[in-house]
């Protein structure tokens, strides 16, 4: 006899991407419970940017004022520290910019969207055993001034690069050391007038420093020698950091009164899997890399952002069969590439002089409009496509649908604000009510009536299109063009409806 269940899910770490994640299955009507062996939030934001796949998945779940409220954007963002900056105002996105936003501020926000929408966060609570079944997986806790077990159907690790859950698993982590030492510090500085502003290479490595507030700056130095790494489980210290500084840039610039000091390496992993049996990763617990172009944060808001529709869909009884499966397929190619250009951007950093000539070239190709859209898109993650599933091959399927103007019976609408619900979306753009009742008893002969949203309007932005299938993260799952004929609609439909969102029934 299976033993009951205490929660749905069960997600180790309340960081922004457990938060996020369980936010998305409360949406679903999935219960989750948080345990984060920390007692409050960190005080220190490692990330301070959010790039435009990360803002569009927020505006799909009517967050994005929240965050932009009172933040500073810029158009542009480096590249492994180049001379040429990369150009985010040209890319296909309705948030073609970056975010400053401190992770600090994006934990906040977060946390208050998970607690509205009724997720329990266990905070001093630390999970210390797990152990899974054909059934559920039950984990050890220490919290609360006892010891006690809880069981959930699911267990989420989104709990670090060190995670418990991870390796409770079994599940591998393969990827490189650490070659490349970085000592981070945000710091008062005594002569800050003279501090570089960016990133400067050195013979002796890499001085980043960008000011913080008034008289605070966060200053880090990269250090590419084997002498300058650090033991795991070594502190960093102020001394410390003033000798790496001086080691760097001649001089320590008065750096004084610490309020953070912390130290990471270029160590890049992923996890060979991202599922086995019940147990999922997420975010830093699934990949790990150097944090160069704020990429990290984001990757995982997206892990959750993919993960948490398909598991309310498993729990909740109509996932069709493999559906769970296609979050590791999906969502590990982007964690590949984001591991790829950062290793890249390190290799470009190198301050042996062999690599300038390197540089150079990349500085001159980067001027290249075309090579600048490309690092663009790829750094604020606007490129990521997922393969087409069911045999469905319009050249949108996978791609993410852009934000547009629909133009309905009620007025306008923007289609991300269709989204808000967390529910597909079957968007009728032909303007033919004819077509749009085909759709939508289709969509109900399918067996997912209930659970697509149906809307119908023109979209000056689409005028080729007659329709649209959308997922609750936003990607296309099906797509036809006007010329398509009735049966090529029906057919279309019928095989998306049942590939992402539950078997037919007729």
């Amino acid at each position: 006899m299976a033993t009951p269940h205490d929660v749905d899910v069960i997600i180790a770490g309340g960081g922004p991407v457990g938060v996020f994640l369980s936010a998305e299955l409360q949406l679903a009507g999935i219960r989750s419970v948080v345990v984060e062996r920390l007692a409050e939030r960190s005080p220190h934001s490692k990330a301070f940017g959010l790039h435009s796949r990360s803002m569009e998945v927020l505006d799909r779940r009517n967050l994005i004022d929240r965050f932009t409220e009172g933040a500073r954007s810029w158009s542009n963002g480096h590249f492994a520290g180049q001379d040429v900056w990369i150009d985010f105002s040209v890319l296909d996105s309705s948030h073609a910019y970056a975010l400053l936003v401190q992770q600090t501020r994006t934990e906040e926000l977060l946390e208050e969207h998970a607690l509205r929408s009724g997720v329990e966060i266990r905070r001093s609570h630390e999970i210390t055993g797990v152990e899974q079944d054909e059934d559920g997986v039950t984990v050890q806790v220490t919290g609360g001034g006892a010891d006690y077990a809880l069981r959930g159907r699911y267990l989420i690790g989104c709990d670090g690069g060190r995670s418990l859950v991870r390796k409770a698993a079994g599940i591998p982590f393969p990827g490189q050391g650490g070659r490349v030492t970085a000592r981070l510090a945000d710091v008062v500085l005594a002569d800050g007038e003279n501090a570089p502003m960016g990133m400067e290479r050195t013979e002796n490595g890499l001085l980043f420093c960008v000011s913080l507030e008034e008289g605070v700056h966060r200053v880090a130095t990269f250090d590419y020698t084997e002498e300058g790494r650090k033991s795991p489980d070594e502190t960093l210290t102020l001394e410390e950091f003033q000798d790496s500084m001086r080691k760097v840039w001649g001089t320590d610039l008065g750096a004084h009164d610490a309020r953070w000091l912390s130290w990471f390496t270029d160590s890049a992993r992923q996890a060979e899997t991202y599922r086995h049996g019940r147990i999922l990763l997420a975010g830093d617990a699934a990949h790990t890399h150097f944090p160069v172009g704020g990429q990290g944060l984001n990757l995982g808001l997206q892990d959750a952002f993919n993960l948490g529709w398909k598991l309310a869909a498993e729990i909740n009884g109509w996932a069709p069969e493999g559906l769970l499966d296609t979050y590791n397929a999906e969502r590990r190619p982007p964690a590949e590439g984001v591991i790829g250009n950062t290793l890249a951007q390190i290799a470009l950093m190198n301050p042996d002089p062999i690599v300038t000539p390197l540089r150079d070239m990349f500085n001159q190709l980067m001027q290249l409009p075309d090579v600048n859209r490309f690092l663009a898109g790829m750094i604020a993650g606007v490129d990521v496509r997922y393969a087409p599933q069911g045999g469905t091959h319009h050249q949108l399927v996978g791609d993410f649908a852009r934000d547009m103007v629909l133009k309905g019976a009620d007025g306008d609408v923007q289609l991300a604000h269709l989204l808000h619900a967390g529910k597909p979306v079957l968007v009728d753009l032909a303007g033919q009510p004819e077509t749009g009742a085909t759709l939508a008893r289709w969509a109900a002969a399918a067996g997912a009536g209930d659970r697509v949203r149906s809307y119908a309007g023109t979209a000056e932005a689409a005028p080729g299109l007659a329709a649209l299938l959308i997922r609750p993260d936003g990607y296309i799952a099906w797509a036809a063009d006007r010329d398509a004929t009735p049966g090529e609609l029906v057919d279309g439909l019928y095989l998306a409806l049942s590939t992402w969102f539950g078997r037919p029934t007729a």
